[in-house]
């Protein structure tokens, strides 16, 4: 069992930064990844960005490459979106998961088996 608990969301106006982190409790093997999801009103959650444990290959969805950064520290079991350029379309409940997604799955939802609560980031314009 993998527990996993957000922190870092609020309110900021555009253009503004924000870092989200996810402290993870249980056991984090070396093959799972772990990944950034959000969901905005009305909407379909969807992948922001992925992060494979063991080795830190990251993936970020083409919405957020250049102004979003994944992270983790393997030694305190935490991961992080540092999240920059932050705008209007990015408000959303950002969720964190883990899971072991096969080989070009890491964007897939179904491939997570454990999520957080959800983080709820507001950006105004």
């Amino acid at each position: 069992q993998v527990q996993l608990v957000e922190s870092g969301g609020g309110l900021v106006q555009a253009g503004g930064s924000l870092r989200l982190s996810c402290a993870a409790s249980g056991r984090i093997v070396s093959n799972y990844a772990m990944g950034w999801f959000r969901q905005a009103p009305g909407k379909e959650r969807e992948f922001v960005a992925g992060i494979r444990w063991s080795t830190g290959s990251a993936f970020h969805a083409d919405s957020v490459k250049g102004r979003f950064t994944i992270s983790r520290d393997n030694a305190e079991n935490t991961m992080y979106l540092q999240m920059n350029s932050l705008k209007p379309e990015d408000t959303a409940v950002y969720y964190c998961a883990a899971g072991t997604p096969s080989f070009g799955s890491i964007s897939s939802i179904g491939q997570y088996d454990y999520w957080g609560q959800g983080t709820q980031v507001t950006v105004s314009s």
